[in-house]
């Protein structure tokens, strides 16, 4: 069970009151879920309790002796203008809430107002401060350039610089309770960001996972709600959903570019919301979980046909990551294929196999629209046939469908066609400028493509005055 308190700051409740500060706390808590208060009867003690930090949000009565409300607000606003306010006051004047709000006020209410108004407040107030803490977070990590946690994602093989971004915003965003979106080809891994994500968030539940691909509505609500005894036929005991099983830790929901539209709705519920009926029940519960949803789906197109919900995209999207294909970041090649004929050599029983030097240029020209599940597939292929110490291409090039990618020398003179043979120099930009052509611009690739080294290369490319960034 979590006992984590929500939400990571403190909320300061101040009235002189001490029937109404009681009140108020318990509705906040069993209406809301809130959990991390503080009650102040004498306002002379709020700003010593804000100098000590942690605070970000107060409720504060206007009417009390000693220092005003009005006063402290002003007090608050100079001292510590990171802390919201939000006045509770048992006047309903509108000269007054207009001068409050002047003043830096996040909002106003009457005490005789609906609890549900205040509630939902309090609510909008917690989600806006953390917003503006996680929004702080992500811009010191991408400063950074690197995540602090690299240990989180030791299991994620890459030299990429594109994926030590996404890293340190994954880590910026990992105590975060709002819902990660994490977008990706099939094959890149994206259960591997999920569970970085969950290990850095400091959450002491678990990480409970949930493929929602195929799953019909009533199955949806039944996996994740859970069902009282005697909710439907065949329902004799009770069952836990799985929102309640990740209480205290992560939701993940995989493959929710399948979700049916009936089952959208419920999710936009539970996220809106923050609570749920398990089947079969009028009691809420609610959400203890960080919910995180993955997809290979264009949920963008998909929205923009009108197949899913506008409203849940966007929810879904307060923090979205795309996972980068194989083929983008061609520079991760050689150390996953050297990872993964490690992995299958022990899975085998044999001795890790030397892979050709050509090997790595060669894959290099693939595209991989299976990303790295493929690769994988690849190379435990290739071992299971492997008997010698150097390591066949033979199973490889069949792969990719392209056996001639490698076969040097070419099997016929490419300069036999031409009436006037170039001469060396321009024969030597021609390679190097198809080279480049075929990896992208990356000079450590096209120099293995050529069979040079990248000094060499970048040589030849400073005489001849061509400038190319070195990858």
């Amino acid at each position: 069970m979590n006992t984590a308190p929500f939400p990571a700051f403190g909320v300061l409740l101040v009235d002189d009151e001490p029937a109404w500060l009681r009140s108020l706390s318990l509705t906040l808590e069993s209406s809301a879920g809130i959990t991390n208060m503080f009650l102040c009867q004498d306002s002379a003690d709020v700003l010593p309790l804000l100098d000590k930090g942690g605070i970000g949000l107060v409720l504060l009565d206007l009417t009390m002796p000693g220092l005003s409300g009005e006063d402290l607000l002003l007090h608050i606003a100079e001292s510590h203008p990171e802390v919201a306010c939000i006045i509770i006051s048992g006047v309903n004047q509108l000269d007054t809430a207009v001068r409050c709000m002047r003043l830096g006020a996040f909002d106003y209410y009457v005490k005789t107002d609906e609890e549900d108004r205040i509630v939902g407040g309090v609510v909008r107030a917690i989600r806006m401060l953390e917003m503006r803490d996680e929004n702080r977070a992500v811009t010191s990590r991408l400063v950074a350039g690197g995540p602090v946690h690299p240990e989180a994602f030791a299991g994620i093989i890459t030299r990429s610089r594109a994926m030590q971004a996404v890293f340190a915003y994954i880590e910026a965003v990992a105590t975060s309770n709002q819902p990660l979106l994490i977008t990706g080809e099939s094959g890149v891994g994206k259960e591997s960001f999920v569970r970085a994500a969950h290990a850095i968030s400091g959450r002491s539940g678990p990480l409970v996972a949930v493929n929602v691909a195929g799953l019909d509505d009533a199955v949806f609500g039944d996996t994740l709600f859970g069902h009282v005894r005697g909710a439907y036929t065949g329902a004799e005991t009770f069952r836990k959903g799985m929102i309640e099983e990740a209480a205290g830790g992560t939701l993940f929901l995989d493959e929710i570019g399948d979700l049916s539209m009936a089952s959208q709705v419920k999710l936009l519920r539970l996220l809106q919301e923050g609570e749920y009926f398990p089947l079969g029940s009028d009691q809420p519960k609610w959400l203890r979980a960080r919910v995180i949803v993955a997809t290979h789906r264009n949920l963008a197109a998909k929205e923009a046909e009108g197949r899913f919900r506008r409203d849940l995209y966007y929810r879904l999207r307060t923090h979205h990551v795309h996972i980068p294909p194989l083929r983008d970041r061609k520079e991760d090649i050689e150390p996953l294929l050297h990872h993964f004929l490690a992995e299958a050599a022990e899975a085998m029983g044999k001795a890790k196999p030397t892979p050709p030097r050509e090997l790595v240029a060669c894959l290099a020209t693939y595209a991989f629209p299976g990303n790295i599940r493929e690769l994988r597939a690849m190379v435990f292929d290739a071992v299971s046939l492997h008997k010698g110490r150097m390591l066949s291409m033979e199973t490889f090039l069949a792969a990719i469908g392209r056996p001639e990618c490698c076969q040097t020398p070419p099997p016929l003179n490419p300069f036999a066609p031409f009436e006037r043979l170039p001469t060396f120099t321009e024969a030597a930009q021609f390679l190097v400028t198809e080279a480049l052509s075929r990896s992208g611009g990356n000079q450590t690739l096209a120099a293995r493509l050529l069979g040079i080294s990248q000094p060499a290369l970048s040589k030849r490319l400073k005489h001849a005055g061509r400038q190319t960034p070195i990858a």
